[in-house]
């Protein structure tokens, strides 16, 4: 007998063995088969789909969940466009504070106010209290003189304005937050990722670096689990400068690692540990992506998150002590840095099955593409940034090097994986939507980013299922509805092959499976 069965469903499966179902049989969380194999076999519940389309529950391979949750429900200046509402929000929250506490603000972007904040207007305003106002992008932040103070001397900053590594000393004096603090705010993310079809992510970068919340974060996940509060499947990147100097037997050949040392694998399939999430450059929205020639109109190139041999060193320490690695690179001269990291390291130490990946990978130039090929990496993308924030970047990169950002066509037909996910909170996390725009490359306005980087649906599908399942190292239980794997699947008012692609980010989602059992997901 079998727990459930979905009939009368256009089920696409994903894989290309039987690409289309009509039934579906599940026990205990699992596949067993489709269509004869289980119309004959009973079933406790049977659930009549009538017609509606049915997809592998989509993976979003980049995520930050408690920052996510955190910035729900913190107060946001997003909507101000002028800054004497800008002070007007942050002088509420000040007052709701006690005098000296901490007062963290959400959706600060200096290009709505047309310039940055300073110290001294957050000062009129603080009433003594630690102002801390996150840029989106999580690559700055502005902060008032109370907090100022407490920097030491050497750390750089322009009238509060505070860029990556500038920026994790201030997270530093923040931190910690509780671990059910963090654990509450990623069951808020997790059920608003339900609610857009996503059945699993993989968080990036816990622990450390410039948005880990905790030195023991990983227990707040645990602490979600051991509760029955986790609503989906997580994977844990740690951040790189969470690993240590540790005197392990020569012939290990481990120069760092984890505590007792933990590497990628560890866990079980609802909560496990992933990549090492290794960063090299800042972001484009902040100016500080490393680029290998300036943004268009301005002299800055950004900047590299550290001096380059010790990233570099990191990359292939990690390399080395086993890890699976996801290296943060966004403008095409941190990805130099990191393709020669790499491919150093597989030099050192051969490990074609590592499945490292480069995150972002937001302006590849054309000479690049073959290298990601042959060192046999994934891209992790993010068509969300392009559909929301494209008309910006593509101003700041220019005519010549727009058609590089967030490539999707130049990957796929050099043999790389592409794969789709969103880095939530940072900007919309609907895996649908973020599938519109890698069909259309077409930004909010209408103006079409790199249309050469076009990819079909199916294509943009198998980014957010079966390749990232492949980057997950979750190939052989998820990614595709064959049996054996997971019944994690998502319900949809619409098939995105079907329908006009300007109509694919509306599709309903009409349910979320997870293990087989409906899920509980974050919708009013």
């Amino acid at each position: 007998m079998l727990c459930t069965r979905l009939t009368n469903a256009h089920i696409l499966t994903m894989d290309p063995d039987h690409p289309v179902a009509h039934d579906l049989g599940i026990w205990r969380g699992r596949i067993v088969g489709l269509d004869e194999a289980v119309t004959s076999l009973t079933a406790r519940e049977v659930v009549d789909l009538q017609g509606a389309t049915v997809l592998p529950g989509f993976i979003d391979s980049h995520v930050h969940m408690a920052w996510a949750g955190l910035k729900a429900n913190t107060p946001s200046i997003a909507p101000c466009e002028r800054v004497e509402d800008v002070l007007a929000v942050v002088a509420d929250a000040a007052e709701r504070k006690p005098p000296g506490a901490w007062v963290d603000i959400a959706g600060y972007d200096q290009r709505a106010l047309g310039r940055h904040l300073t110290a001294a207007e957050l000062d009129r305003v603080g009433h003594g209290r630690r102002l801390f106002l996150m840029h989106d992008s999580g690559h700055a932040c502005v902060v008032n003189s109370a907090v100022l103070e407490l920097l030491p001397a050497d750390v750089p900053h322009e009238d509060g304005f505070l860029v990556e590594s500038a920026m994790t000393a201030v997270r530093r004096l923040r931190l910690p937050y509780s671990q059910e603090e963090i654990a509450d705010a990623v069951e808020h993310a997790a059920r608003v990722c339900l609610a857009e079809g996503i059945t699993a992510v993989a968080e990036a970068g816990i622990g450390g670096g410039l948005l880990g919340h905790s030195p023991v974060e990983l227990g707040a996940y645990q602490l979600l689990r051991d509760q029955g509060r986790l609503p989906l499947r997580v994977q844990l990147m740690a951040a790189g400068d969470t690993l240590s100097p540790r005197a392990a037997h020569r012939d290990d050949g481990i120069p760092r690692a984890l505590d007792l040392g933990l590497r990628t694998g560890f866990g079980d399939d609802w909560l496990s540990l992933g990549a090492l999430k290794i960063y090299t450059d800042g972001g484009m929205m902040a100016r500080t992506a490393a680029l290998t020639a300036p943004y268009e109109g301005m002299t800055t190139t950004g900047q590299l998150q550290d001096e380059p041999e010790r990233i570099a060193e990191l990359i292939v320490d990690g390399h080395l002590a086993g890890w699976q690695l996801a290296v943060h690179a966004i403008g095409d001269r941190a990805a130099d840095l990191a393709l020669d990291a790499l491919e150093r390291a597989q030099d050192l130490r051969p490990r074609p099955e590592a499945r490292h990946r480069i995150e972002h990978a937001g302006l590849i130039r054309p000479d690049q593409l073959p290298r990601f090929a042959r060192l046999g990496l994934s891209a992790v993308v993010q068509p969300n940034f392009l559909r929301y924030f494209g008309d910006d970047y593509s101003r700041i990169m220019g005519e010549r090097r727009a058609p590089w950002m967030y490539r999707g066509r130049g990957f796929l037909d050099h043999g790389v994986t592409l794969v789709g996910s969103s880095d939530r909170p940072v900007t919309d996390g609907s895996p649908l939507r973020a599938v519109q725009f890698m069909v259309e490359r077409a930004s909010l306005s209408g103006r079409r980013i790199g249309p050469d980087e076009a990819v079909t649906v199916d294509e943009a599908l198998h980014a957010y299922t079966v390749a990232g399942a492949y980057a997950c190292r979750w190939d052989d239980t998820a990614g595709s509805l064959s049996p054996g794997k997971r019944a994690d699947f998502v319900v949809l008012g619409d098939d995105p092959r079907r329908v006009d692609p300007a109509r694919i980010g509306d599709i309903e989602i009409v349910a979320t499976y997870v293990d087989g059992h409906r899920a509980r997901t974050g919708k009013a």
